[in-house]
């Protein structure tokens, strides 16, 4: 049977939407959750916090939108004080984690199974969100940060 690792909660940060997805308790399977409309930081932080104690997570990962170079860019800077506003508010350890390319990643997965492309941006969202999750999840598995 694997180790059990912390339950984790991927956040795909945005002013606007949320795409959120959990961990099952082995830290193998990234499960999507609803994408959250939200309304400012403070919505933003109150509804993620809700649902992290809801789903009894033990750490979350936001994404941080990397510039293609590496660099951190004005969107990085907002999810890093997402990020450090949300392990205050939490109690919980926040990491961040490269995001690059997981919108991209989604879209494409997305249209492999037919979704339309117009079709609910909250479901890319989401997409981007498991995508994160599966990619930290392995550097975890790999003996990376956990």
């Amino acid at each position: 049977m694997p180790e059990s690792v912390p339950r984790i909660l991927a956040v795909d940060w945005g002013e606007r939407r949320i795409g959120l997805a959990v961990s099952d308790p082995q830290g193998i399977i990234a499960t999507g959750l609803p994408t959250l409309v939200v309304r400012g930081v403070a919505d933003a932080l109150a509804r993620v916090a809700a649902i992290a104690a809801e789903r009894e997570v033990e750490r979350i990962v936001v994404g941080l939108p990397l510039l293609m170079s590496g660099e951190r860019g004005e969107a990085a800077g907002n999810a890093q004080r997402f990020a450090d506003a949300l392990a205050r508010r939490t109690g919980v350890v926040v990491d961040t984690y490269d995001e690059r390319l997981t919108s991209a990643l989604s879209e494409r997965r997305l249209r492999e199974v037919g979704a339309r492309r117009g079709h609910a941006r909250t479901r890319v969202d989401q997409g981007a969100a498991v995508a994160l999750l599966e990619s930290y999840l392995l550097r975890v598995r790999a003996g990376g940060k956990d």
